[in-house]
């Protein structure tokens, strides 16, 4: 059992407060500050610190004494992009290394240091940001519905939960105009950014099988909407967060179209052909609807992020204004059996990105944190579940059985103690620079998981203590849309329900209004 003792530690973490310049140019000096409570006995404390990959150290000197703890520090030139380091306090019958995965009474290994790089800073607006993610066709319809022959009407306000084989072709008709007629709501919520799953044209709801990456779904309203959206957003001091799909498109794309008409297409090496799928090519997941791109094409990676009117590009540019990019199964793109060329396409997306809006910001979703793509030149940041949504989940949870497993485990959400709690936190920040933790976007449920008011079975109060938690973590918070009135949902379109805008009935008003002092705690208060 943990005592008072065990929480009465060293601390340092990447942030401004620990270090002198937490984005230093090559050749910099940088000061390393810990922070000792006065009760923690020691003789030495020592920073251990890799230079051109060997391991040096140096004392640590008294920097300033206050009545209940001090800070020590120590002054090193920055050599290499990537400094790895951690601290170890010896003497009084310690031996404790100090890593980013917390206080160890023994030897660690190095994949835990603590991680400063000599890279330009991430965009400071992400800071101060909290997000909202929009289901298009989910949150709110301005009345001018459009119904392609492909989709089946889905009635808003009497969204049937019941339904059996649902197929992605359910249009409720929401749009962007919806949206703009929001934007108040959203606003006095404290939102100040909305990140949006594809508004691409497709054949689906979720658009996640875009048949092209050039325009905004007419369904949603077309550009003319966006552009409408856009201005309305910016006066208002909200950013607006693209999801693009580098990894597949739609079975209907028109490159994949170009490439089926001709062999010598040029469009044809975008894809991987095999016929020992019917249909001839590799598809994500083995799907025939979501063909997976190959970016071993040089002409791919011109149109979509290279060349000068790339896909990447062209909605950062100030036409469009996009504030970053959320890249769809982030982890998967330029892979494929013993083809690896995803660190090459990660760069490349994040190199035009900072050729045009060094100050976007580029988040993928990847639901295991990969260290090496938060490196510097890779994402800025990830979908943070496994560091914190599925932990606080399993926290939670009350025992709720959910169909279809939970993120990503062929069972039930578990559920586990605070100490494994902590421990789990620990052990994913310990894996990936300071940096990378806090421009990665932090959630308690998306379009793809479960809601969190069903998760805790309906309990408030629970999911009150997350939303608290949410909105106090280090990170960038992201609410997803009904979460703020308690709407539940288990999997798939149950989770992706419509926003009842004329029958608040159901919303949990009372719930509503603590978010909103939330939201407004972290606005108001530098933490």
């Amino acid at each position: 059992m943990s005592s008072l003792s065990d929480f009465v530690v060293p601390h340092h973490d990447g942030s401004e407060l620990y270090l002198s310049n937490s984005a230093p140019k090559l050749g910099e000096k940088v000061t390393f500050r810990v922070r000792i409570p006065n009760t923690y006995k020691f003789d030495h404390g020592v920073m251990r610190y890799y230079h051109d990959g060997e391991p040096r150290t140096g004392y640590l000197k008294l920097g300033k004494k206050e009545k209940a703890e001090s800070w020590w520090e120590i002054t090193i030139p920055i050599i290499n992009p990537q400094t790895k380091y951690r601290f170890l306090f010896a003497g009084e019958g310690k031996f404790d290394w100090l890593s980013a995965a917390g206080l160890q009474h023994h030897d660690v290994h190095s994949n835990t240091d603590f991680q400063l790089i000599a890279k330009p800073a991430y965009p400071k607006w992400l800071k101060d940001s909290i997000f909202y993610q929009i289901f298009p066709d989910r949150f709110a319809s301005s009345g001018k519905k459009i119904l392609p022959k492909w989709a089946h009407e889905e009635p808003w306000n009497s969204f049937d939960k019941s339904k059996q084989n649902w197929n992605g072709q359910e249009i409720a008709g929401g749009d962007l105009k919806g949206v703009e007629l929001h934007l108040d709501y959203l606003s006095e919520l404290g939102i100040n950014g909305i990140y949006f799953t594809p508004l691409f044209p497709s054949r689906s709801n979720h658009r996640y099988d875009a048949t092209s990456f050039e325009e905004v779904d007419p369904l949603l309203g077309g550009n003319e909407a966006w552009f409408s959206l856009r201005k309305a957003t910016k006066k208002r001091g909200i950013r607006l967060v693209g999801d693009l799909t580098s990894n597949h498109c739609g079975a209907g794309h028109y490159w994949m179209e170009r490439a089926q008409s001709s062999k010598r297409a040029k469009e044809r090496g975008y894809f991987y052909w095999d016929k020992s799928f019917k249909w001839g090519y590799v598809g994500w997941w083995g799907l025939k609807s979501l063909p997976k791109l190959n970016f071993a094409s040089k002409a791919l990676r011109k149109e979509m992020y290279e060349g000068k009117n790339s896909i990447v590009k062209k909605w950062l540019s100030p036409k469009f204004g996009i504030s970053g990019w959320r890249i769809d199964v982030g982890n998967m793109t330029g892979k494929l059996g013993e083809i690896d060329i995803h660190d090459e396409v990660m760069h490349g997306i994040r190199k035009a990105m900072d050729e045009v809006a060094p100050n976007a910001w580029l988040v993928a979703e990847n639901g295991d944190f990969v260290a090496n793509d938060l490196a510097g030149d890779g994402w800025h940041g990830t979908m943070n579940y496994q560091g914190f949504m599925r932990p606080i989940a399993s926290w939670m949870n009350k025992g709720a059985k959910l169909s279809g497993g939970f993120q990503g485990l062929p069972i039930d959400s578990p559920m586990i103690t605070g100490t494994q709690l902590v421990e789990t936190i620990k052990n994913f920040n310990g894996s990936l620079p300071w940096r990378a933790l806090t421009a990665s976007m932090v959630l308690l449920d998306s379009h793809d998981t479960p809601r969190f008011r069903t998760i805790v079975s309906g309990d408030r109060e629970r999911h009150l203590a997350a939303m608290t938690m949410l909105l106090t973590y280090p990170g960038v918070p992201s609410i997803f849309m009904g979460d703020e009135i308690g709407l539940e949902g288990t999997s798939g379109d149950d989770t992706r329900k419509t926003m009842k805008w004329d029958d608040r009935s159901d919303w949990d008003l009372d719930f509503l209004t603590e978010v909103k002092k939330l939201t407004a705690l972290r606005c108001n208060e530098d933490a």
